[in-house]
């Protein structure tokens, strides 16, 4: 491995041990307030500056949440849940104009918040073996939890483009 590798590659674990470590603070620190937190948004700016390498701070992330909380039933879903995101983001045009990119990235994000409910229903459903009537009855009981989801998520996503703009500088300058 040539020393040009080996300061890449010592960048990226530091970096993505940075990152997935500050998406659990802000988690932590917002839990104050039910179901708004940065998450979606963080996980779309890794995604469109990292692309695939995303998933590392990702699942620093979900594997940090579990370790602090208990890796206990509600966890699963989240070895899931943050990746249809970063897979709704890897499919979204990589040049796209900043103009586009701002209502684009809100609308996926609110989404995503909007949607949790309904991305966390199969693993509940399977857990806890629920029939698909009782299902339906857990997610209508938990939509004003997704709407909060989706507001918060909808203003955390207003930053995605001018965090992604700065971090993409940022990390083409330490790169």
């Amino acid at each position: 491995m040539t020393a040009n590798r080996r300061r890449r590659l010592v960048y990226y674990i530091c970096i993505f041990a940075m990152l997935g470590s500050l998406m659990f603070c802000s988690k932590l620190i917002m839990e104050v307030l039910p179901n708004i937190h940065l998450l979606g948004m963080l996980t779309m700016v890794y995604t469109l500056v990292f692309r695939w390498r995303a998933l590392v701070p990702i699942y620093i992330y979900v594997f940090l949440n579990g370790l602090y909380a208990g890796f206990s039933p509600w966890w699963f879903p989240y070895l899931y849940i943050w990746t249809v995101l970063w897979g709704v983001t890897m499919l979204l045009p990589r040049k796209m104009p900043p103009r586009v990119g701002r209502i684009v990235y809100v609308a996926v994000c609110a989404l995503h918040g909007l949607l949790f409910g309904v991305l966390y229903a199969p693993a509940e459903a399977i857990m806890y073996g629920m029939t698909f009537e009782e299902t339906l009855i857990w997610l209508s009981a938990g939509v004003i939890f997704d709407v909060t989801h989706m507001i918060g998520d909808l203003v955390a996503g207003l930053l995605i483009v001018p965090l992604s703009q700065l971090l993409f500088k940022l990390n083409r300058r330490y790169e």
